[in-house]
């Protein structure tokens, strides 16, 4: 009697502190919604002027104009976007137990869904092209600093020195199955759009890495927590955080081969990709992890620093790597992973803050925000048959992908991957690969290298790569997306007709319904 009592107070006490951390988790949210629509109206205005365009009336002395075009901004920016993206996040949020815990919907595919329809093609109330000169540079710089920040918090939310202790699993995913997962995906593009397998490699390439932003989707709630195993879900996270890096070395393989050809493609390849952008972002993030962890720990120690502050100090390290990563050239999103495994290696910054929901709030805002826009800003109008893009090779191509690129090579090789026990773990694991935010990253960073060095050998890969890049993403967000409700709902539907048949057997032999369904009846 005793000990029942004090196990009922202890989870009292257990669900009284997870609810003051959901009220602290609220409260911080609600002050970056306020700051957010504070700045994006300056930035706005700013960066009017900040741009290497006319504008108009910058010819003039006085403020006329300026003041004209601050009024305009004031009159829609505000009122439109803030309250577009605010709105859904707001509405969304009052119902987030229903579609997470109940629907099992993803907040990714939502967030999509709701850029498309406010975007240019349907309502016409944002058009994100519209925003920049150079749309696909914006494009580029939300999504690096999306996955510099989603890398990081991938690599701190890992267990204490799990890149050592597994790293025979992490192997096996970034070197042969990532190899396969590009070599795959380039034969289906090659012969889907009839195009020579060096330009296939290099579309390839972009979607050969699996997306930490939608695995992090499918890899936290209720769902994951129940039926997907801790060591699983651990591996998974450090493939995704890794392998975002490490598109790098395929993407560039194909595009030295285009640009020089032979030995000396391979051999700037080596050095240049591997040697400079891999080997020294890896020192780089080790480094600076192993210093940032050192130094916040004797401030944490001495009461230098308050909670907010200690809070975000891995994030403020991941702003600041992609700054000088993208200073000297080197890879910035893999030094960030790297970076936030070495920043708790020893385990002390993670247990301090994973009861803090900071991780889950800042991992929502990002995903849903760059999913509204990426829905906001899918090029639709390329999908024809005058430029290769004909809608069934896309369909063709998003299928192939999905069935193909991935799930036969982990049913294959899971027996020579430890983290993965059965062939139950392989069909998660290889099913759930999505290809998301590096995907456009990479797509960007494409176009980028080809226009710049002017490779004649690239053929139309600059002008297709970001349409088929996109359809892919959109494919990946919308399958894996409701593969968890329709999974739930089969299996509903077969429990149903279980019980059903045993109803009706008992009708028949007049034995009570709960002997029938044994433990299932008694609850």
């Amino acid at each position: 009697m005793v000990l029942s009592r004090a196990h009922s107070n202890y989870l009292a006490r257990i669900s009284l502190e997870l609810g003051e951390s959901t009220v602290e988790t609220n409260l911080f949210a609600s002050r970056w919604t306020v700051i957010g629509a504070i700045l994006v109206p300056l930035n706005v205005v700013t960066g009017l002027w900040g741009m290497n365009v006319k504008v108009p009336g910058g010819d003039r002395e006085d403020l006329r104009d300026f003041f004209l075009i601050l009024s305009g901004c004031m009159a829609f920016v505000p009122q439109l976007v803030p309250a577009l993206v605010g709105g859904f996040v707001l509405i969304l949020g009052h119902c987030s137990l229903i579609t997470k815990e109940r629907l099992f919907l993803s907040e990714t595919l939502l967030a999509m869904v709701y850029g498309i329809v406010i975007g240019p093609s349907v309502l016409k109330w944002i058009n994100p092209v519209e925003w920049s000169s150079n749309d696909l540079q914006l494009t580029q710089e939300f999504s690096r600093y999306c996955l510099a920040i989603e890398v990081m918090i991938a690599g701190v939310t890992l267990p204490k020195k799990y890149l050592k202790t597994e790293w025979i699993s992490l192997i096996m995913l970034l070197i042969p199955v990532m190899t396969l997962m590009w070599i795959i995906s380039g034969s289906i593009v090659k012969f889907t759009f009839n195009m020579p397998f060096l330009q296939a490699l290099a579309i390839g390439a972009c979607v050969a890495p699996t997306d930490p932003v939608l695995a992090n989707a499918i890899l936290k709630g209720m769902f994951a927590e129940t039926h997907v195993p801790l060591r699983l879900r651990n591996i998974l996270t450090a493939e995704s955080g890794a392998n975002d890096g490490l598109g790098y070395p395929f993407l560039f393989f194909a595009l030295y081969l285009m640009r020089i050809g032979g030995g000396s493609a391979i051999g700037t390849w080596f050095y240049a990709t591997w040697a400079y952008q891999i080997i020294l972002s890896i020192a780089i993030g080790a480094v600076t992890g192993y210093i940032a962890r050192k130094t916040l720990r004797y401030a944490e120690a001495a009461g230098w620093v308050d909670k907010e502050s200690f809070l975000l100090s891995s994030i403020m390290l991941a702003l600041t790597l992609v700054g000088v990563c993208t200073i000297i050239g080197t890879d910035d999103i893999l030094c960030c992973f790297v970076a936030g495994n070495s920043f708790t290696w020893d385990d002390w910054f993670r247990v301090e803050t994973e009861d803090t929901g900071l991780q889950e709030v800042l991992n929502g805002f990002l995903s849903m925000s760059f999913f509204m826009y990426f829905g906001a800003s899918i090029p639709w109008s390329a999908y024809t048959s005058a430029n290769m893009l004909a809608p069934w090779r896309i369909v063709v191509t998003v299928i192939a992908i999905m069935v193909i690129r991935r799930l036969p090579i982990i049913m294959a090789l899971y027996k020579i991957i430890p983290a993965i026990k059965n062939w139950q773990d392989a069909l998660f694991a290889g099913w759930f690969g999505p290809i998301g935010v590096s995907a456009i990253f990479y797509a960007v960073e494409t176009i980028k290298q080809i226009e710049e060095h002017s490779d004649s050998n690239a053929g139309r890969v600059a002008e297709i790569v970001y349409p088929i890049v996109c359809s892919i993403v959109f494919g990946s967000v919308l399958v894996h997306g409701v593969t968890i409700p329709l999974v739930l709902m089969g299996k509903r539907v077969k429990t149903g007709f279980s019980i059903s048949a045993v109803s009706l057997r008992t009708q028949a032999t007049n034995t009570p319904l709960t002997e029938k369904l044994g433990w299932f009846g008694k609850r």
